[in-house]
């Protein structure tokens, strides 16, 4: 995901502890932090991108990528 500048730590604060995320870190190059999450569903999955951390002050962008097996 992408950040206002300066705003990388507290938005990341703000992450941990949802339900599901794993790791959250902060990143060099297009985007600021990359966030792990693991849950069981999609609709999960959805509300904690689109109804937690896009709401979160500081948030520019997020961009998410689902892990499948192959």
């Amino acid at each position: 995901m992408s950040v206002e500048p300066g705003k990388t730590m507290e938005v990341s604060e703000n992450i941990k502890g949802m339900e599901g995320v794993k790791t959250v870190e902060a990143v060099a190059g297009p985007h600021d932090i990359v966030v792990s999450i693991e849950v069981d569903s999609l609709d999960i999955l959805t509300n904690t991108v689109f109804g937690e951390i896009r709401s979160i002050s500081g948030v520019t962008s997020t961009t998410t990528l689902i892990v499948v097996e192959i």
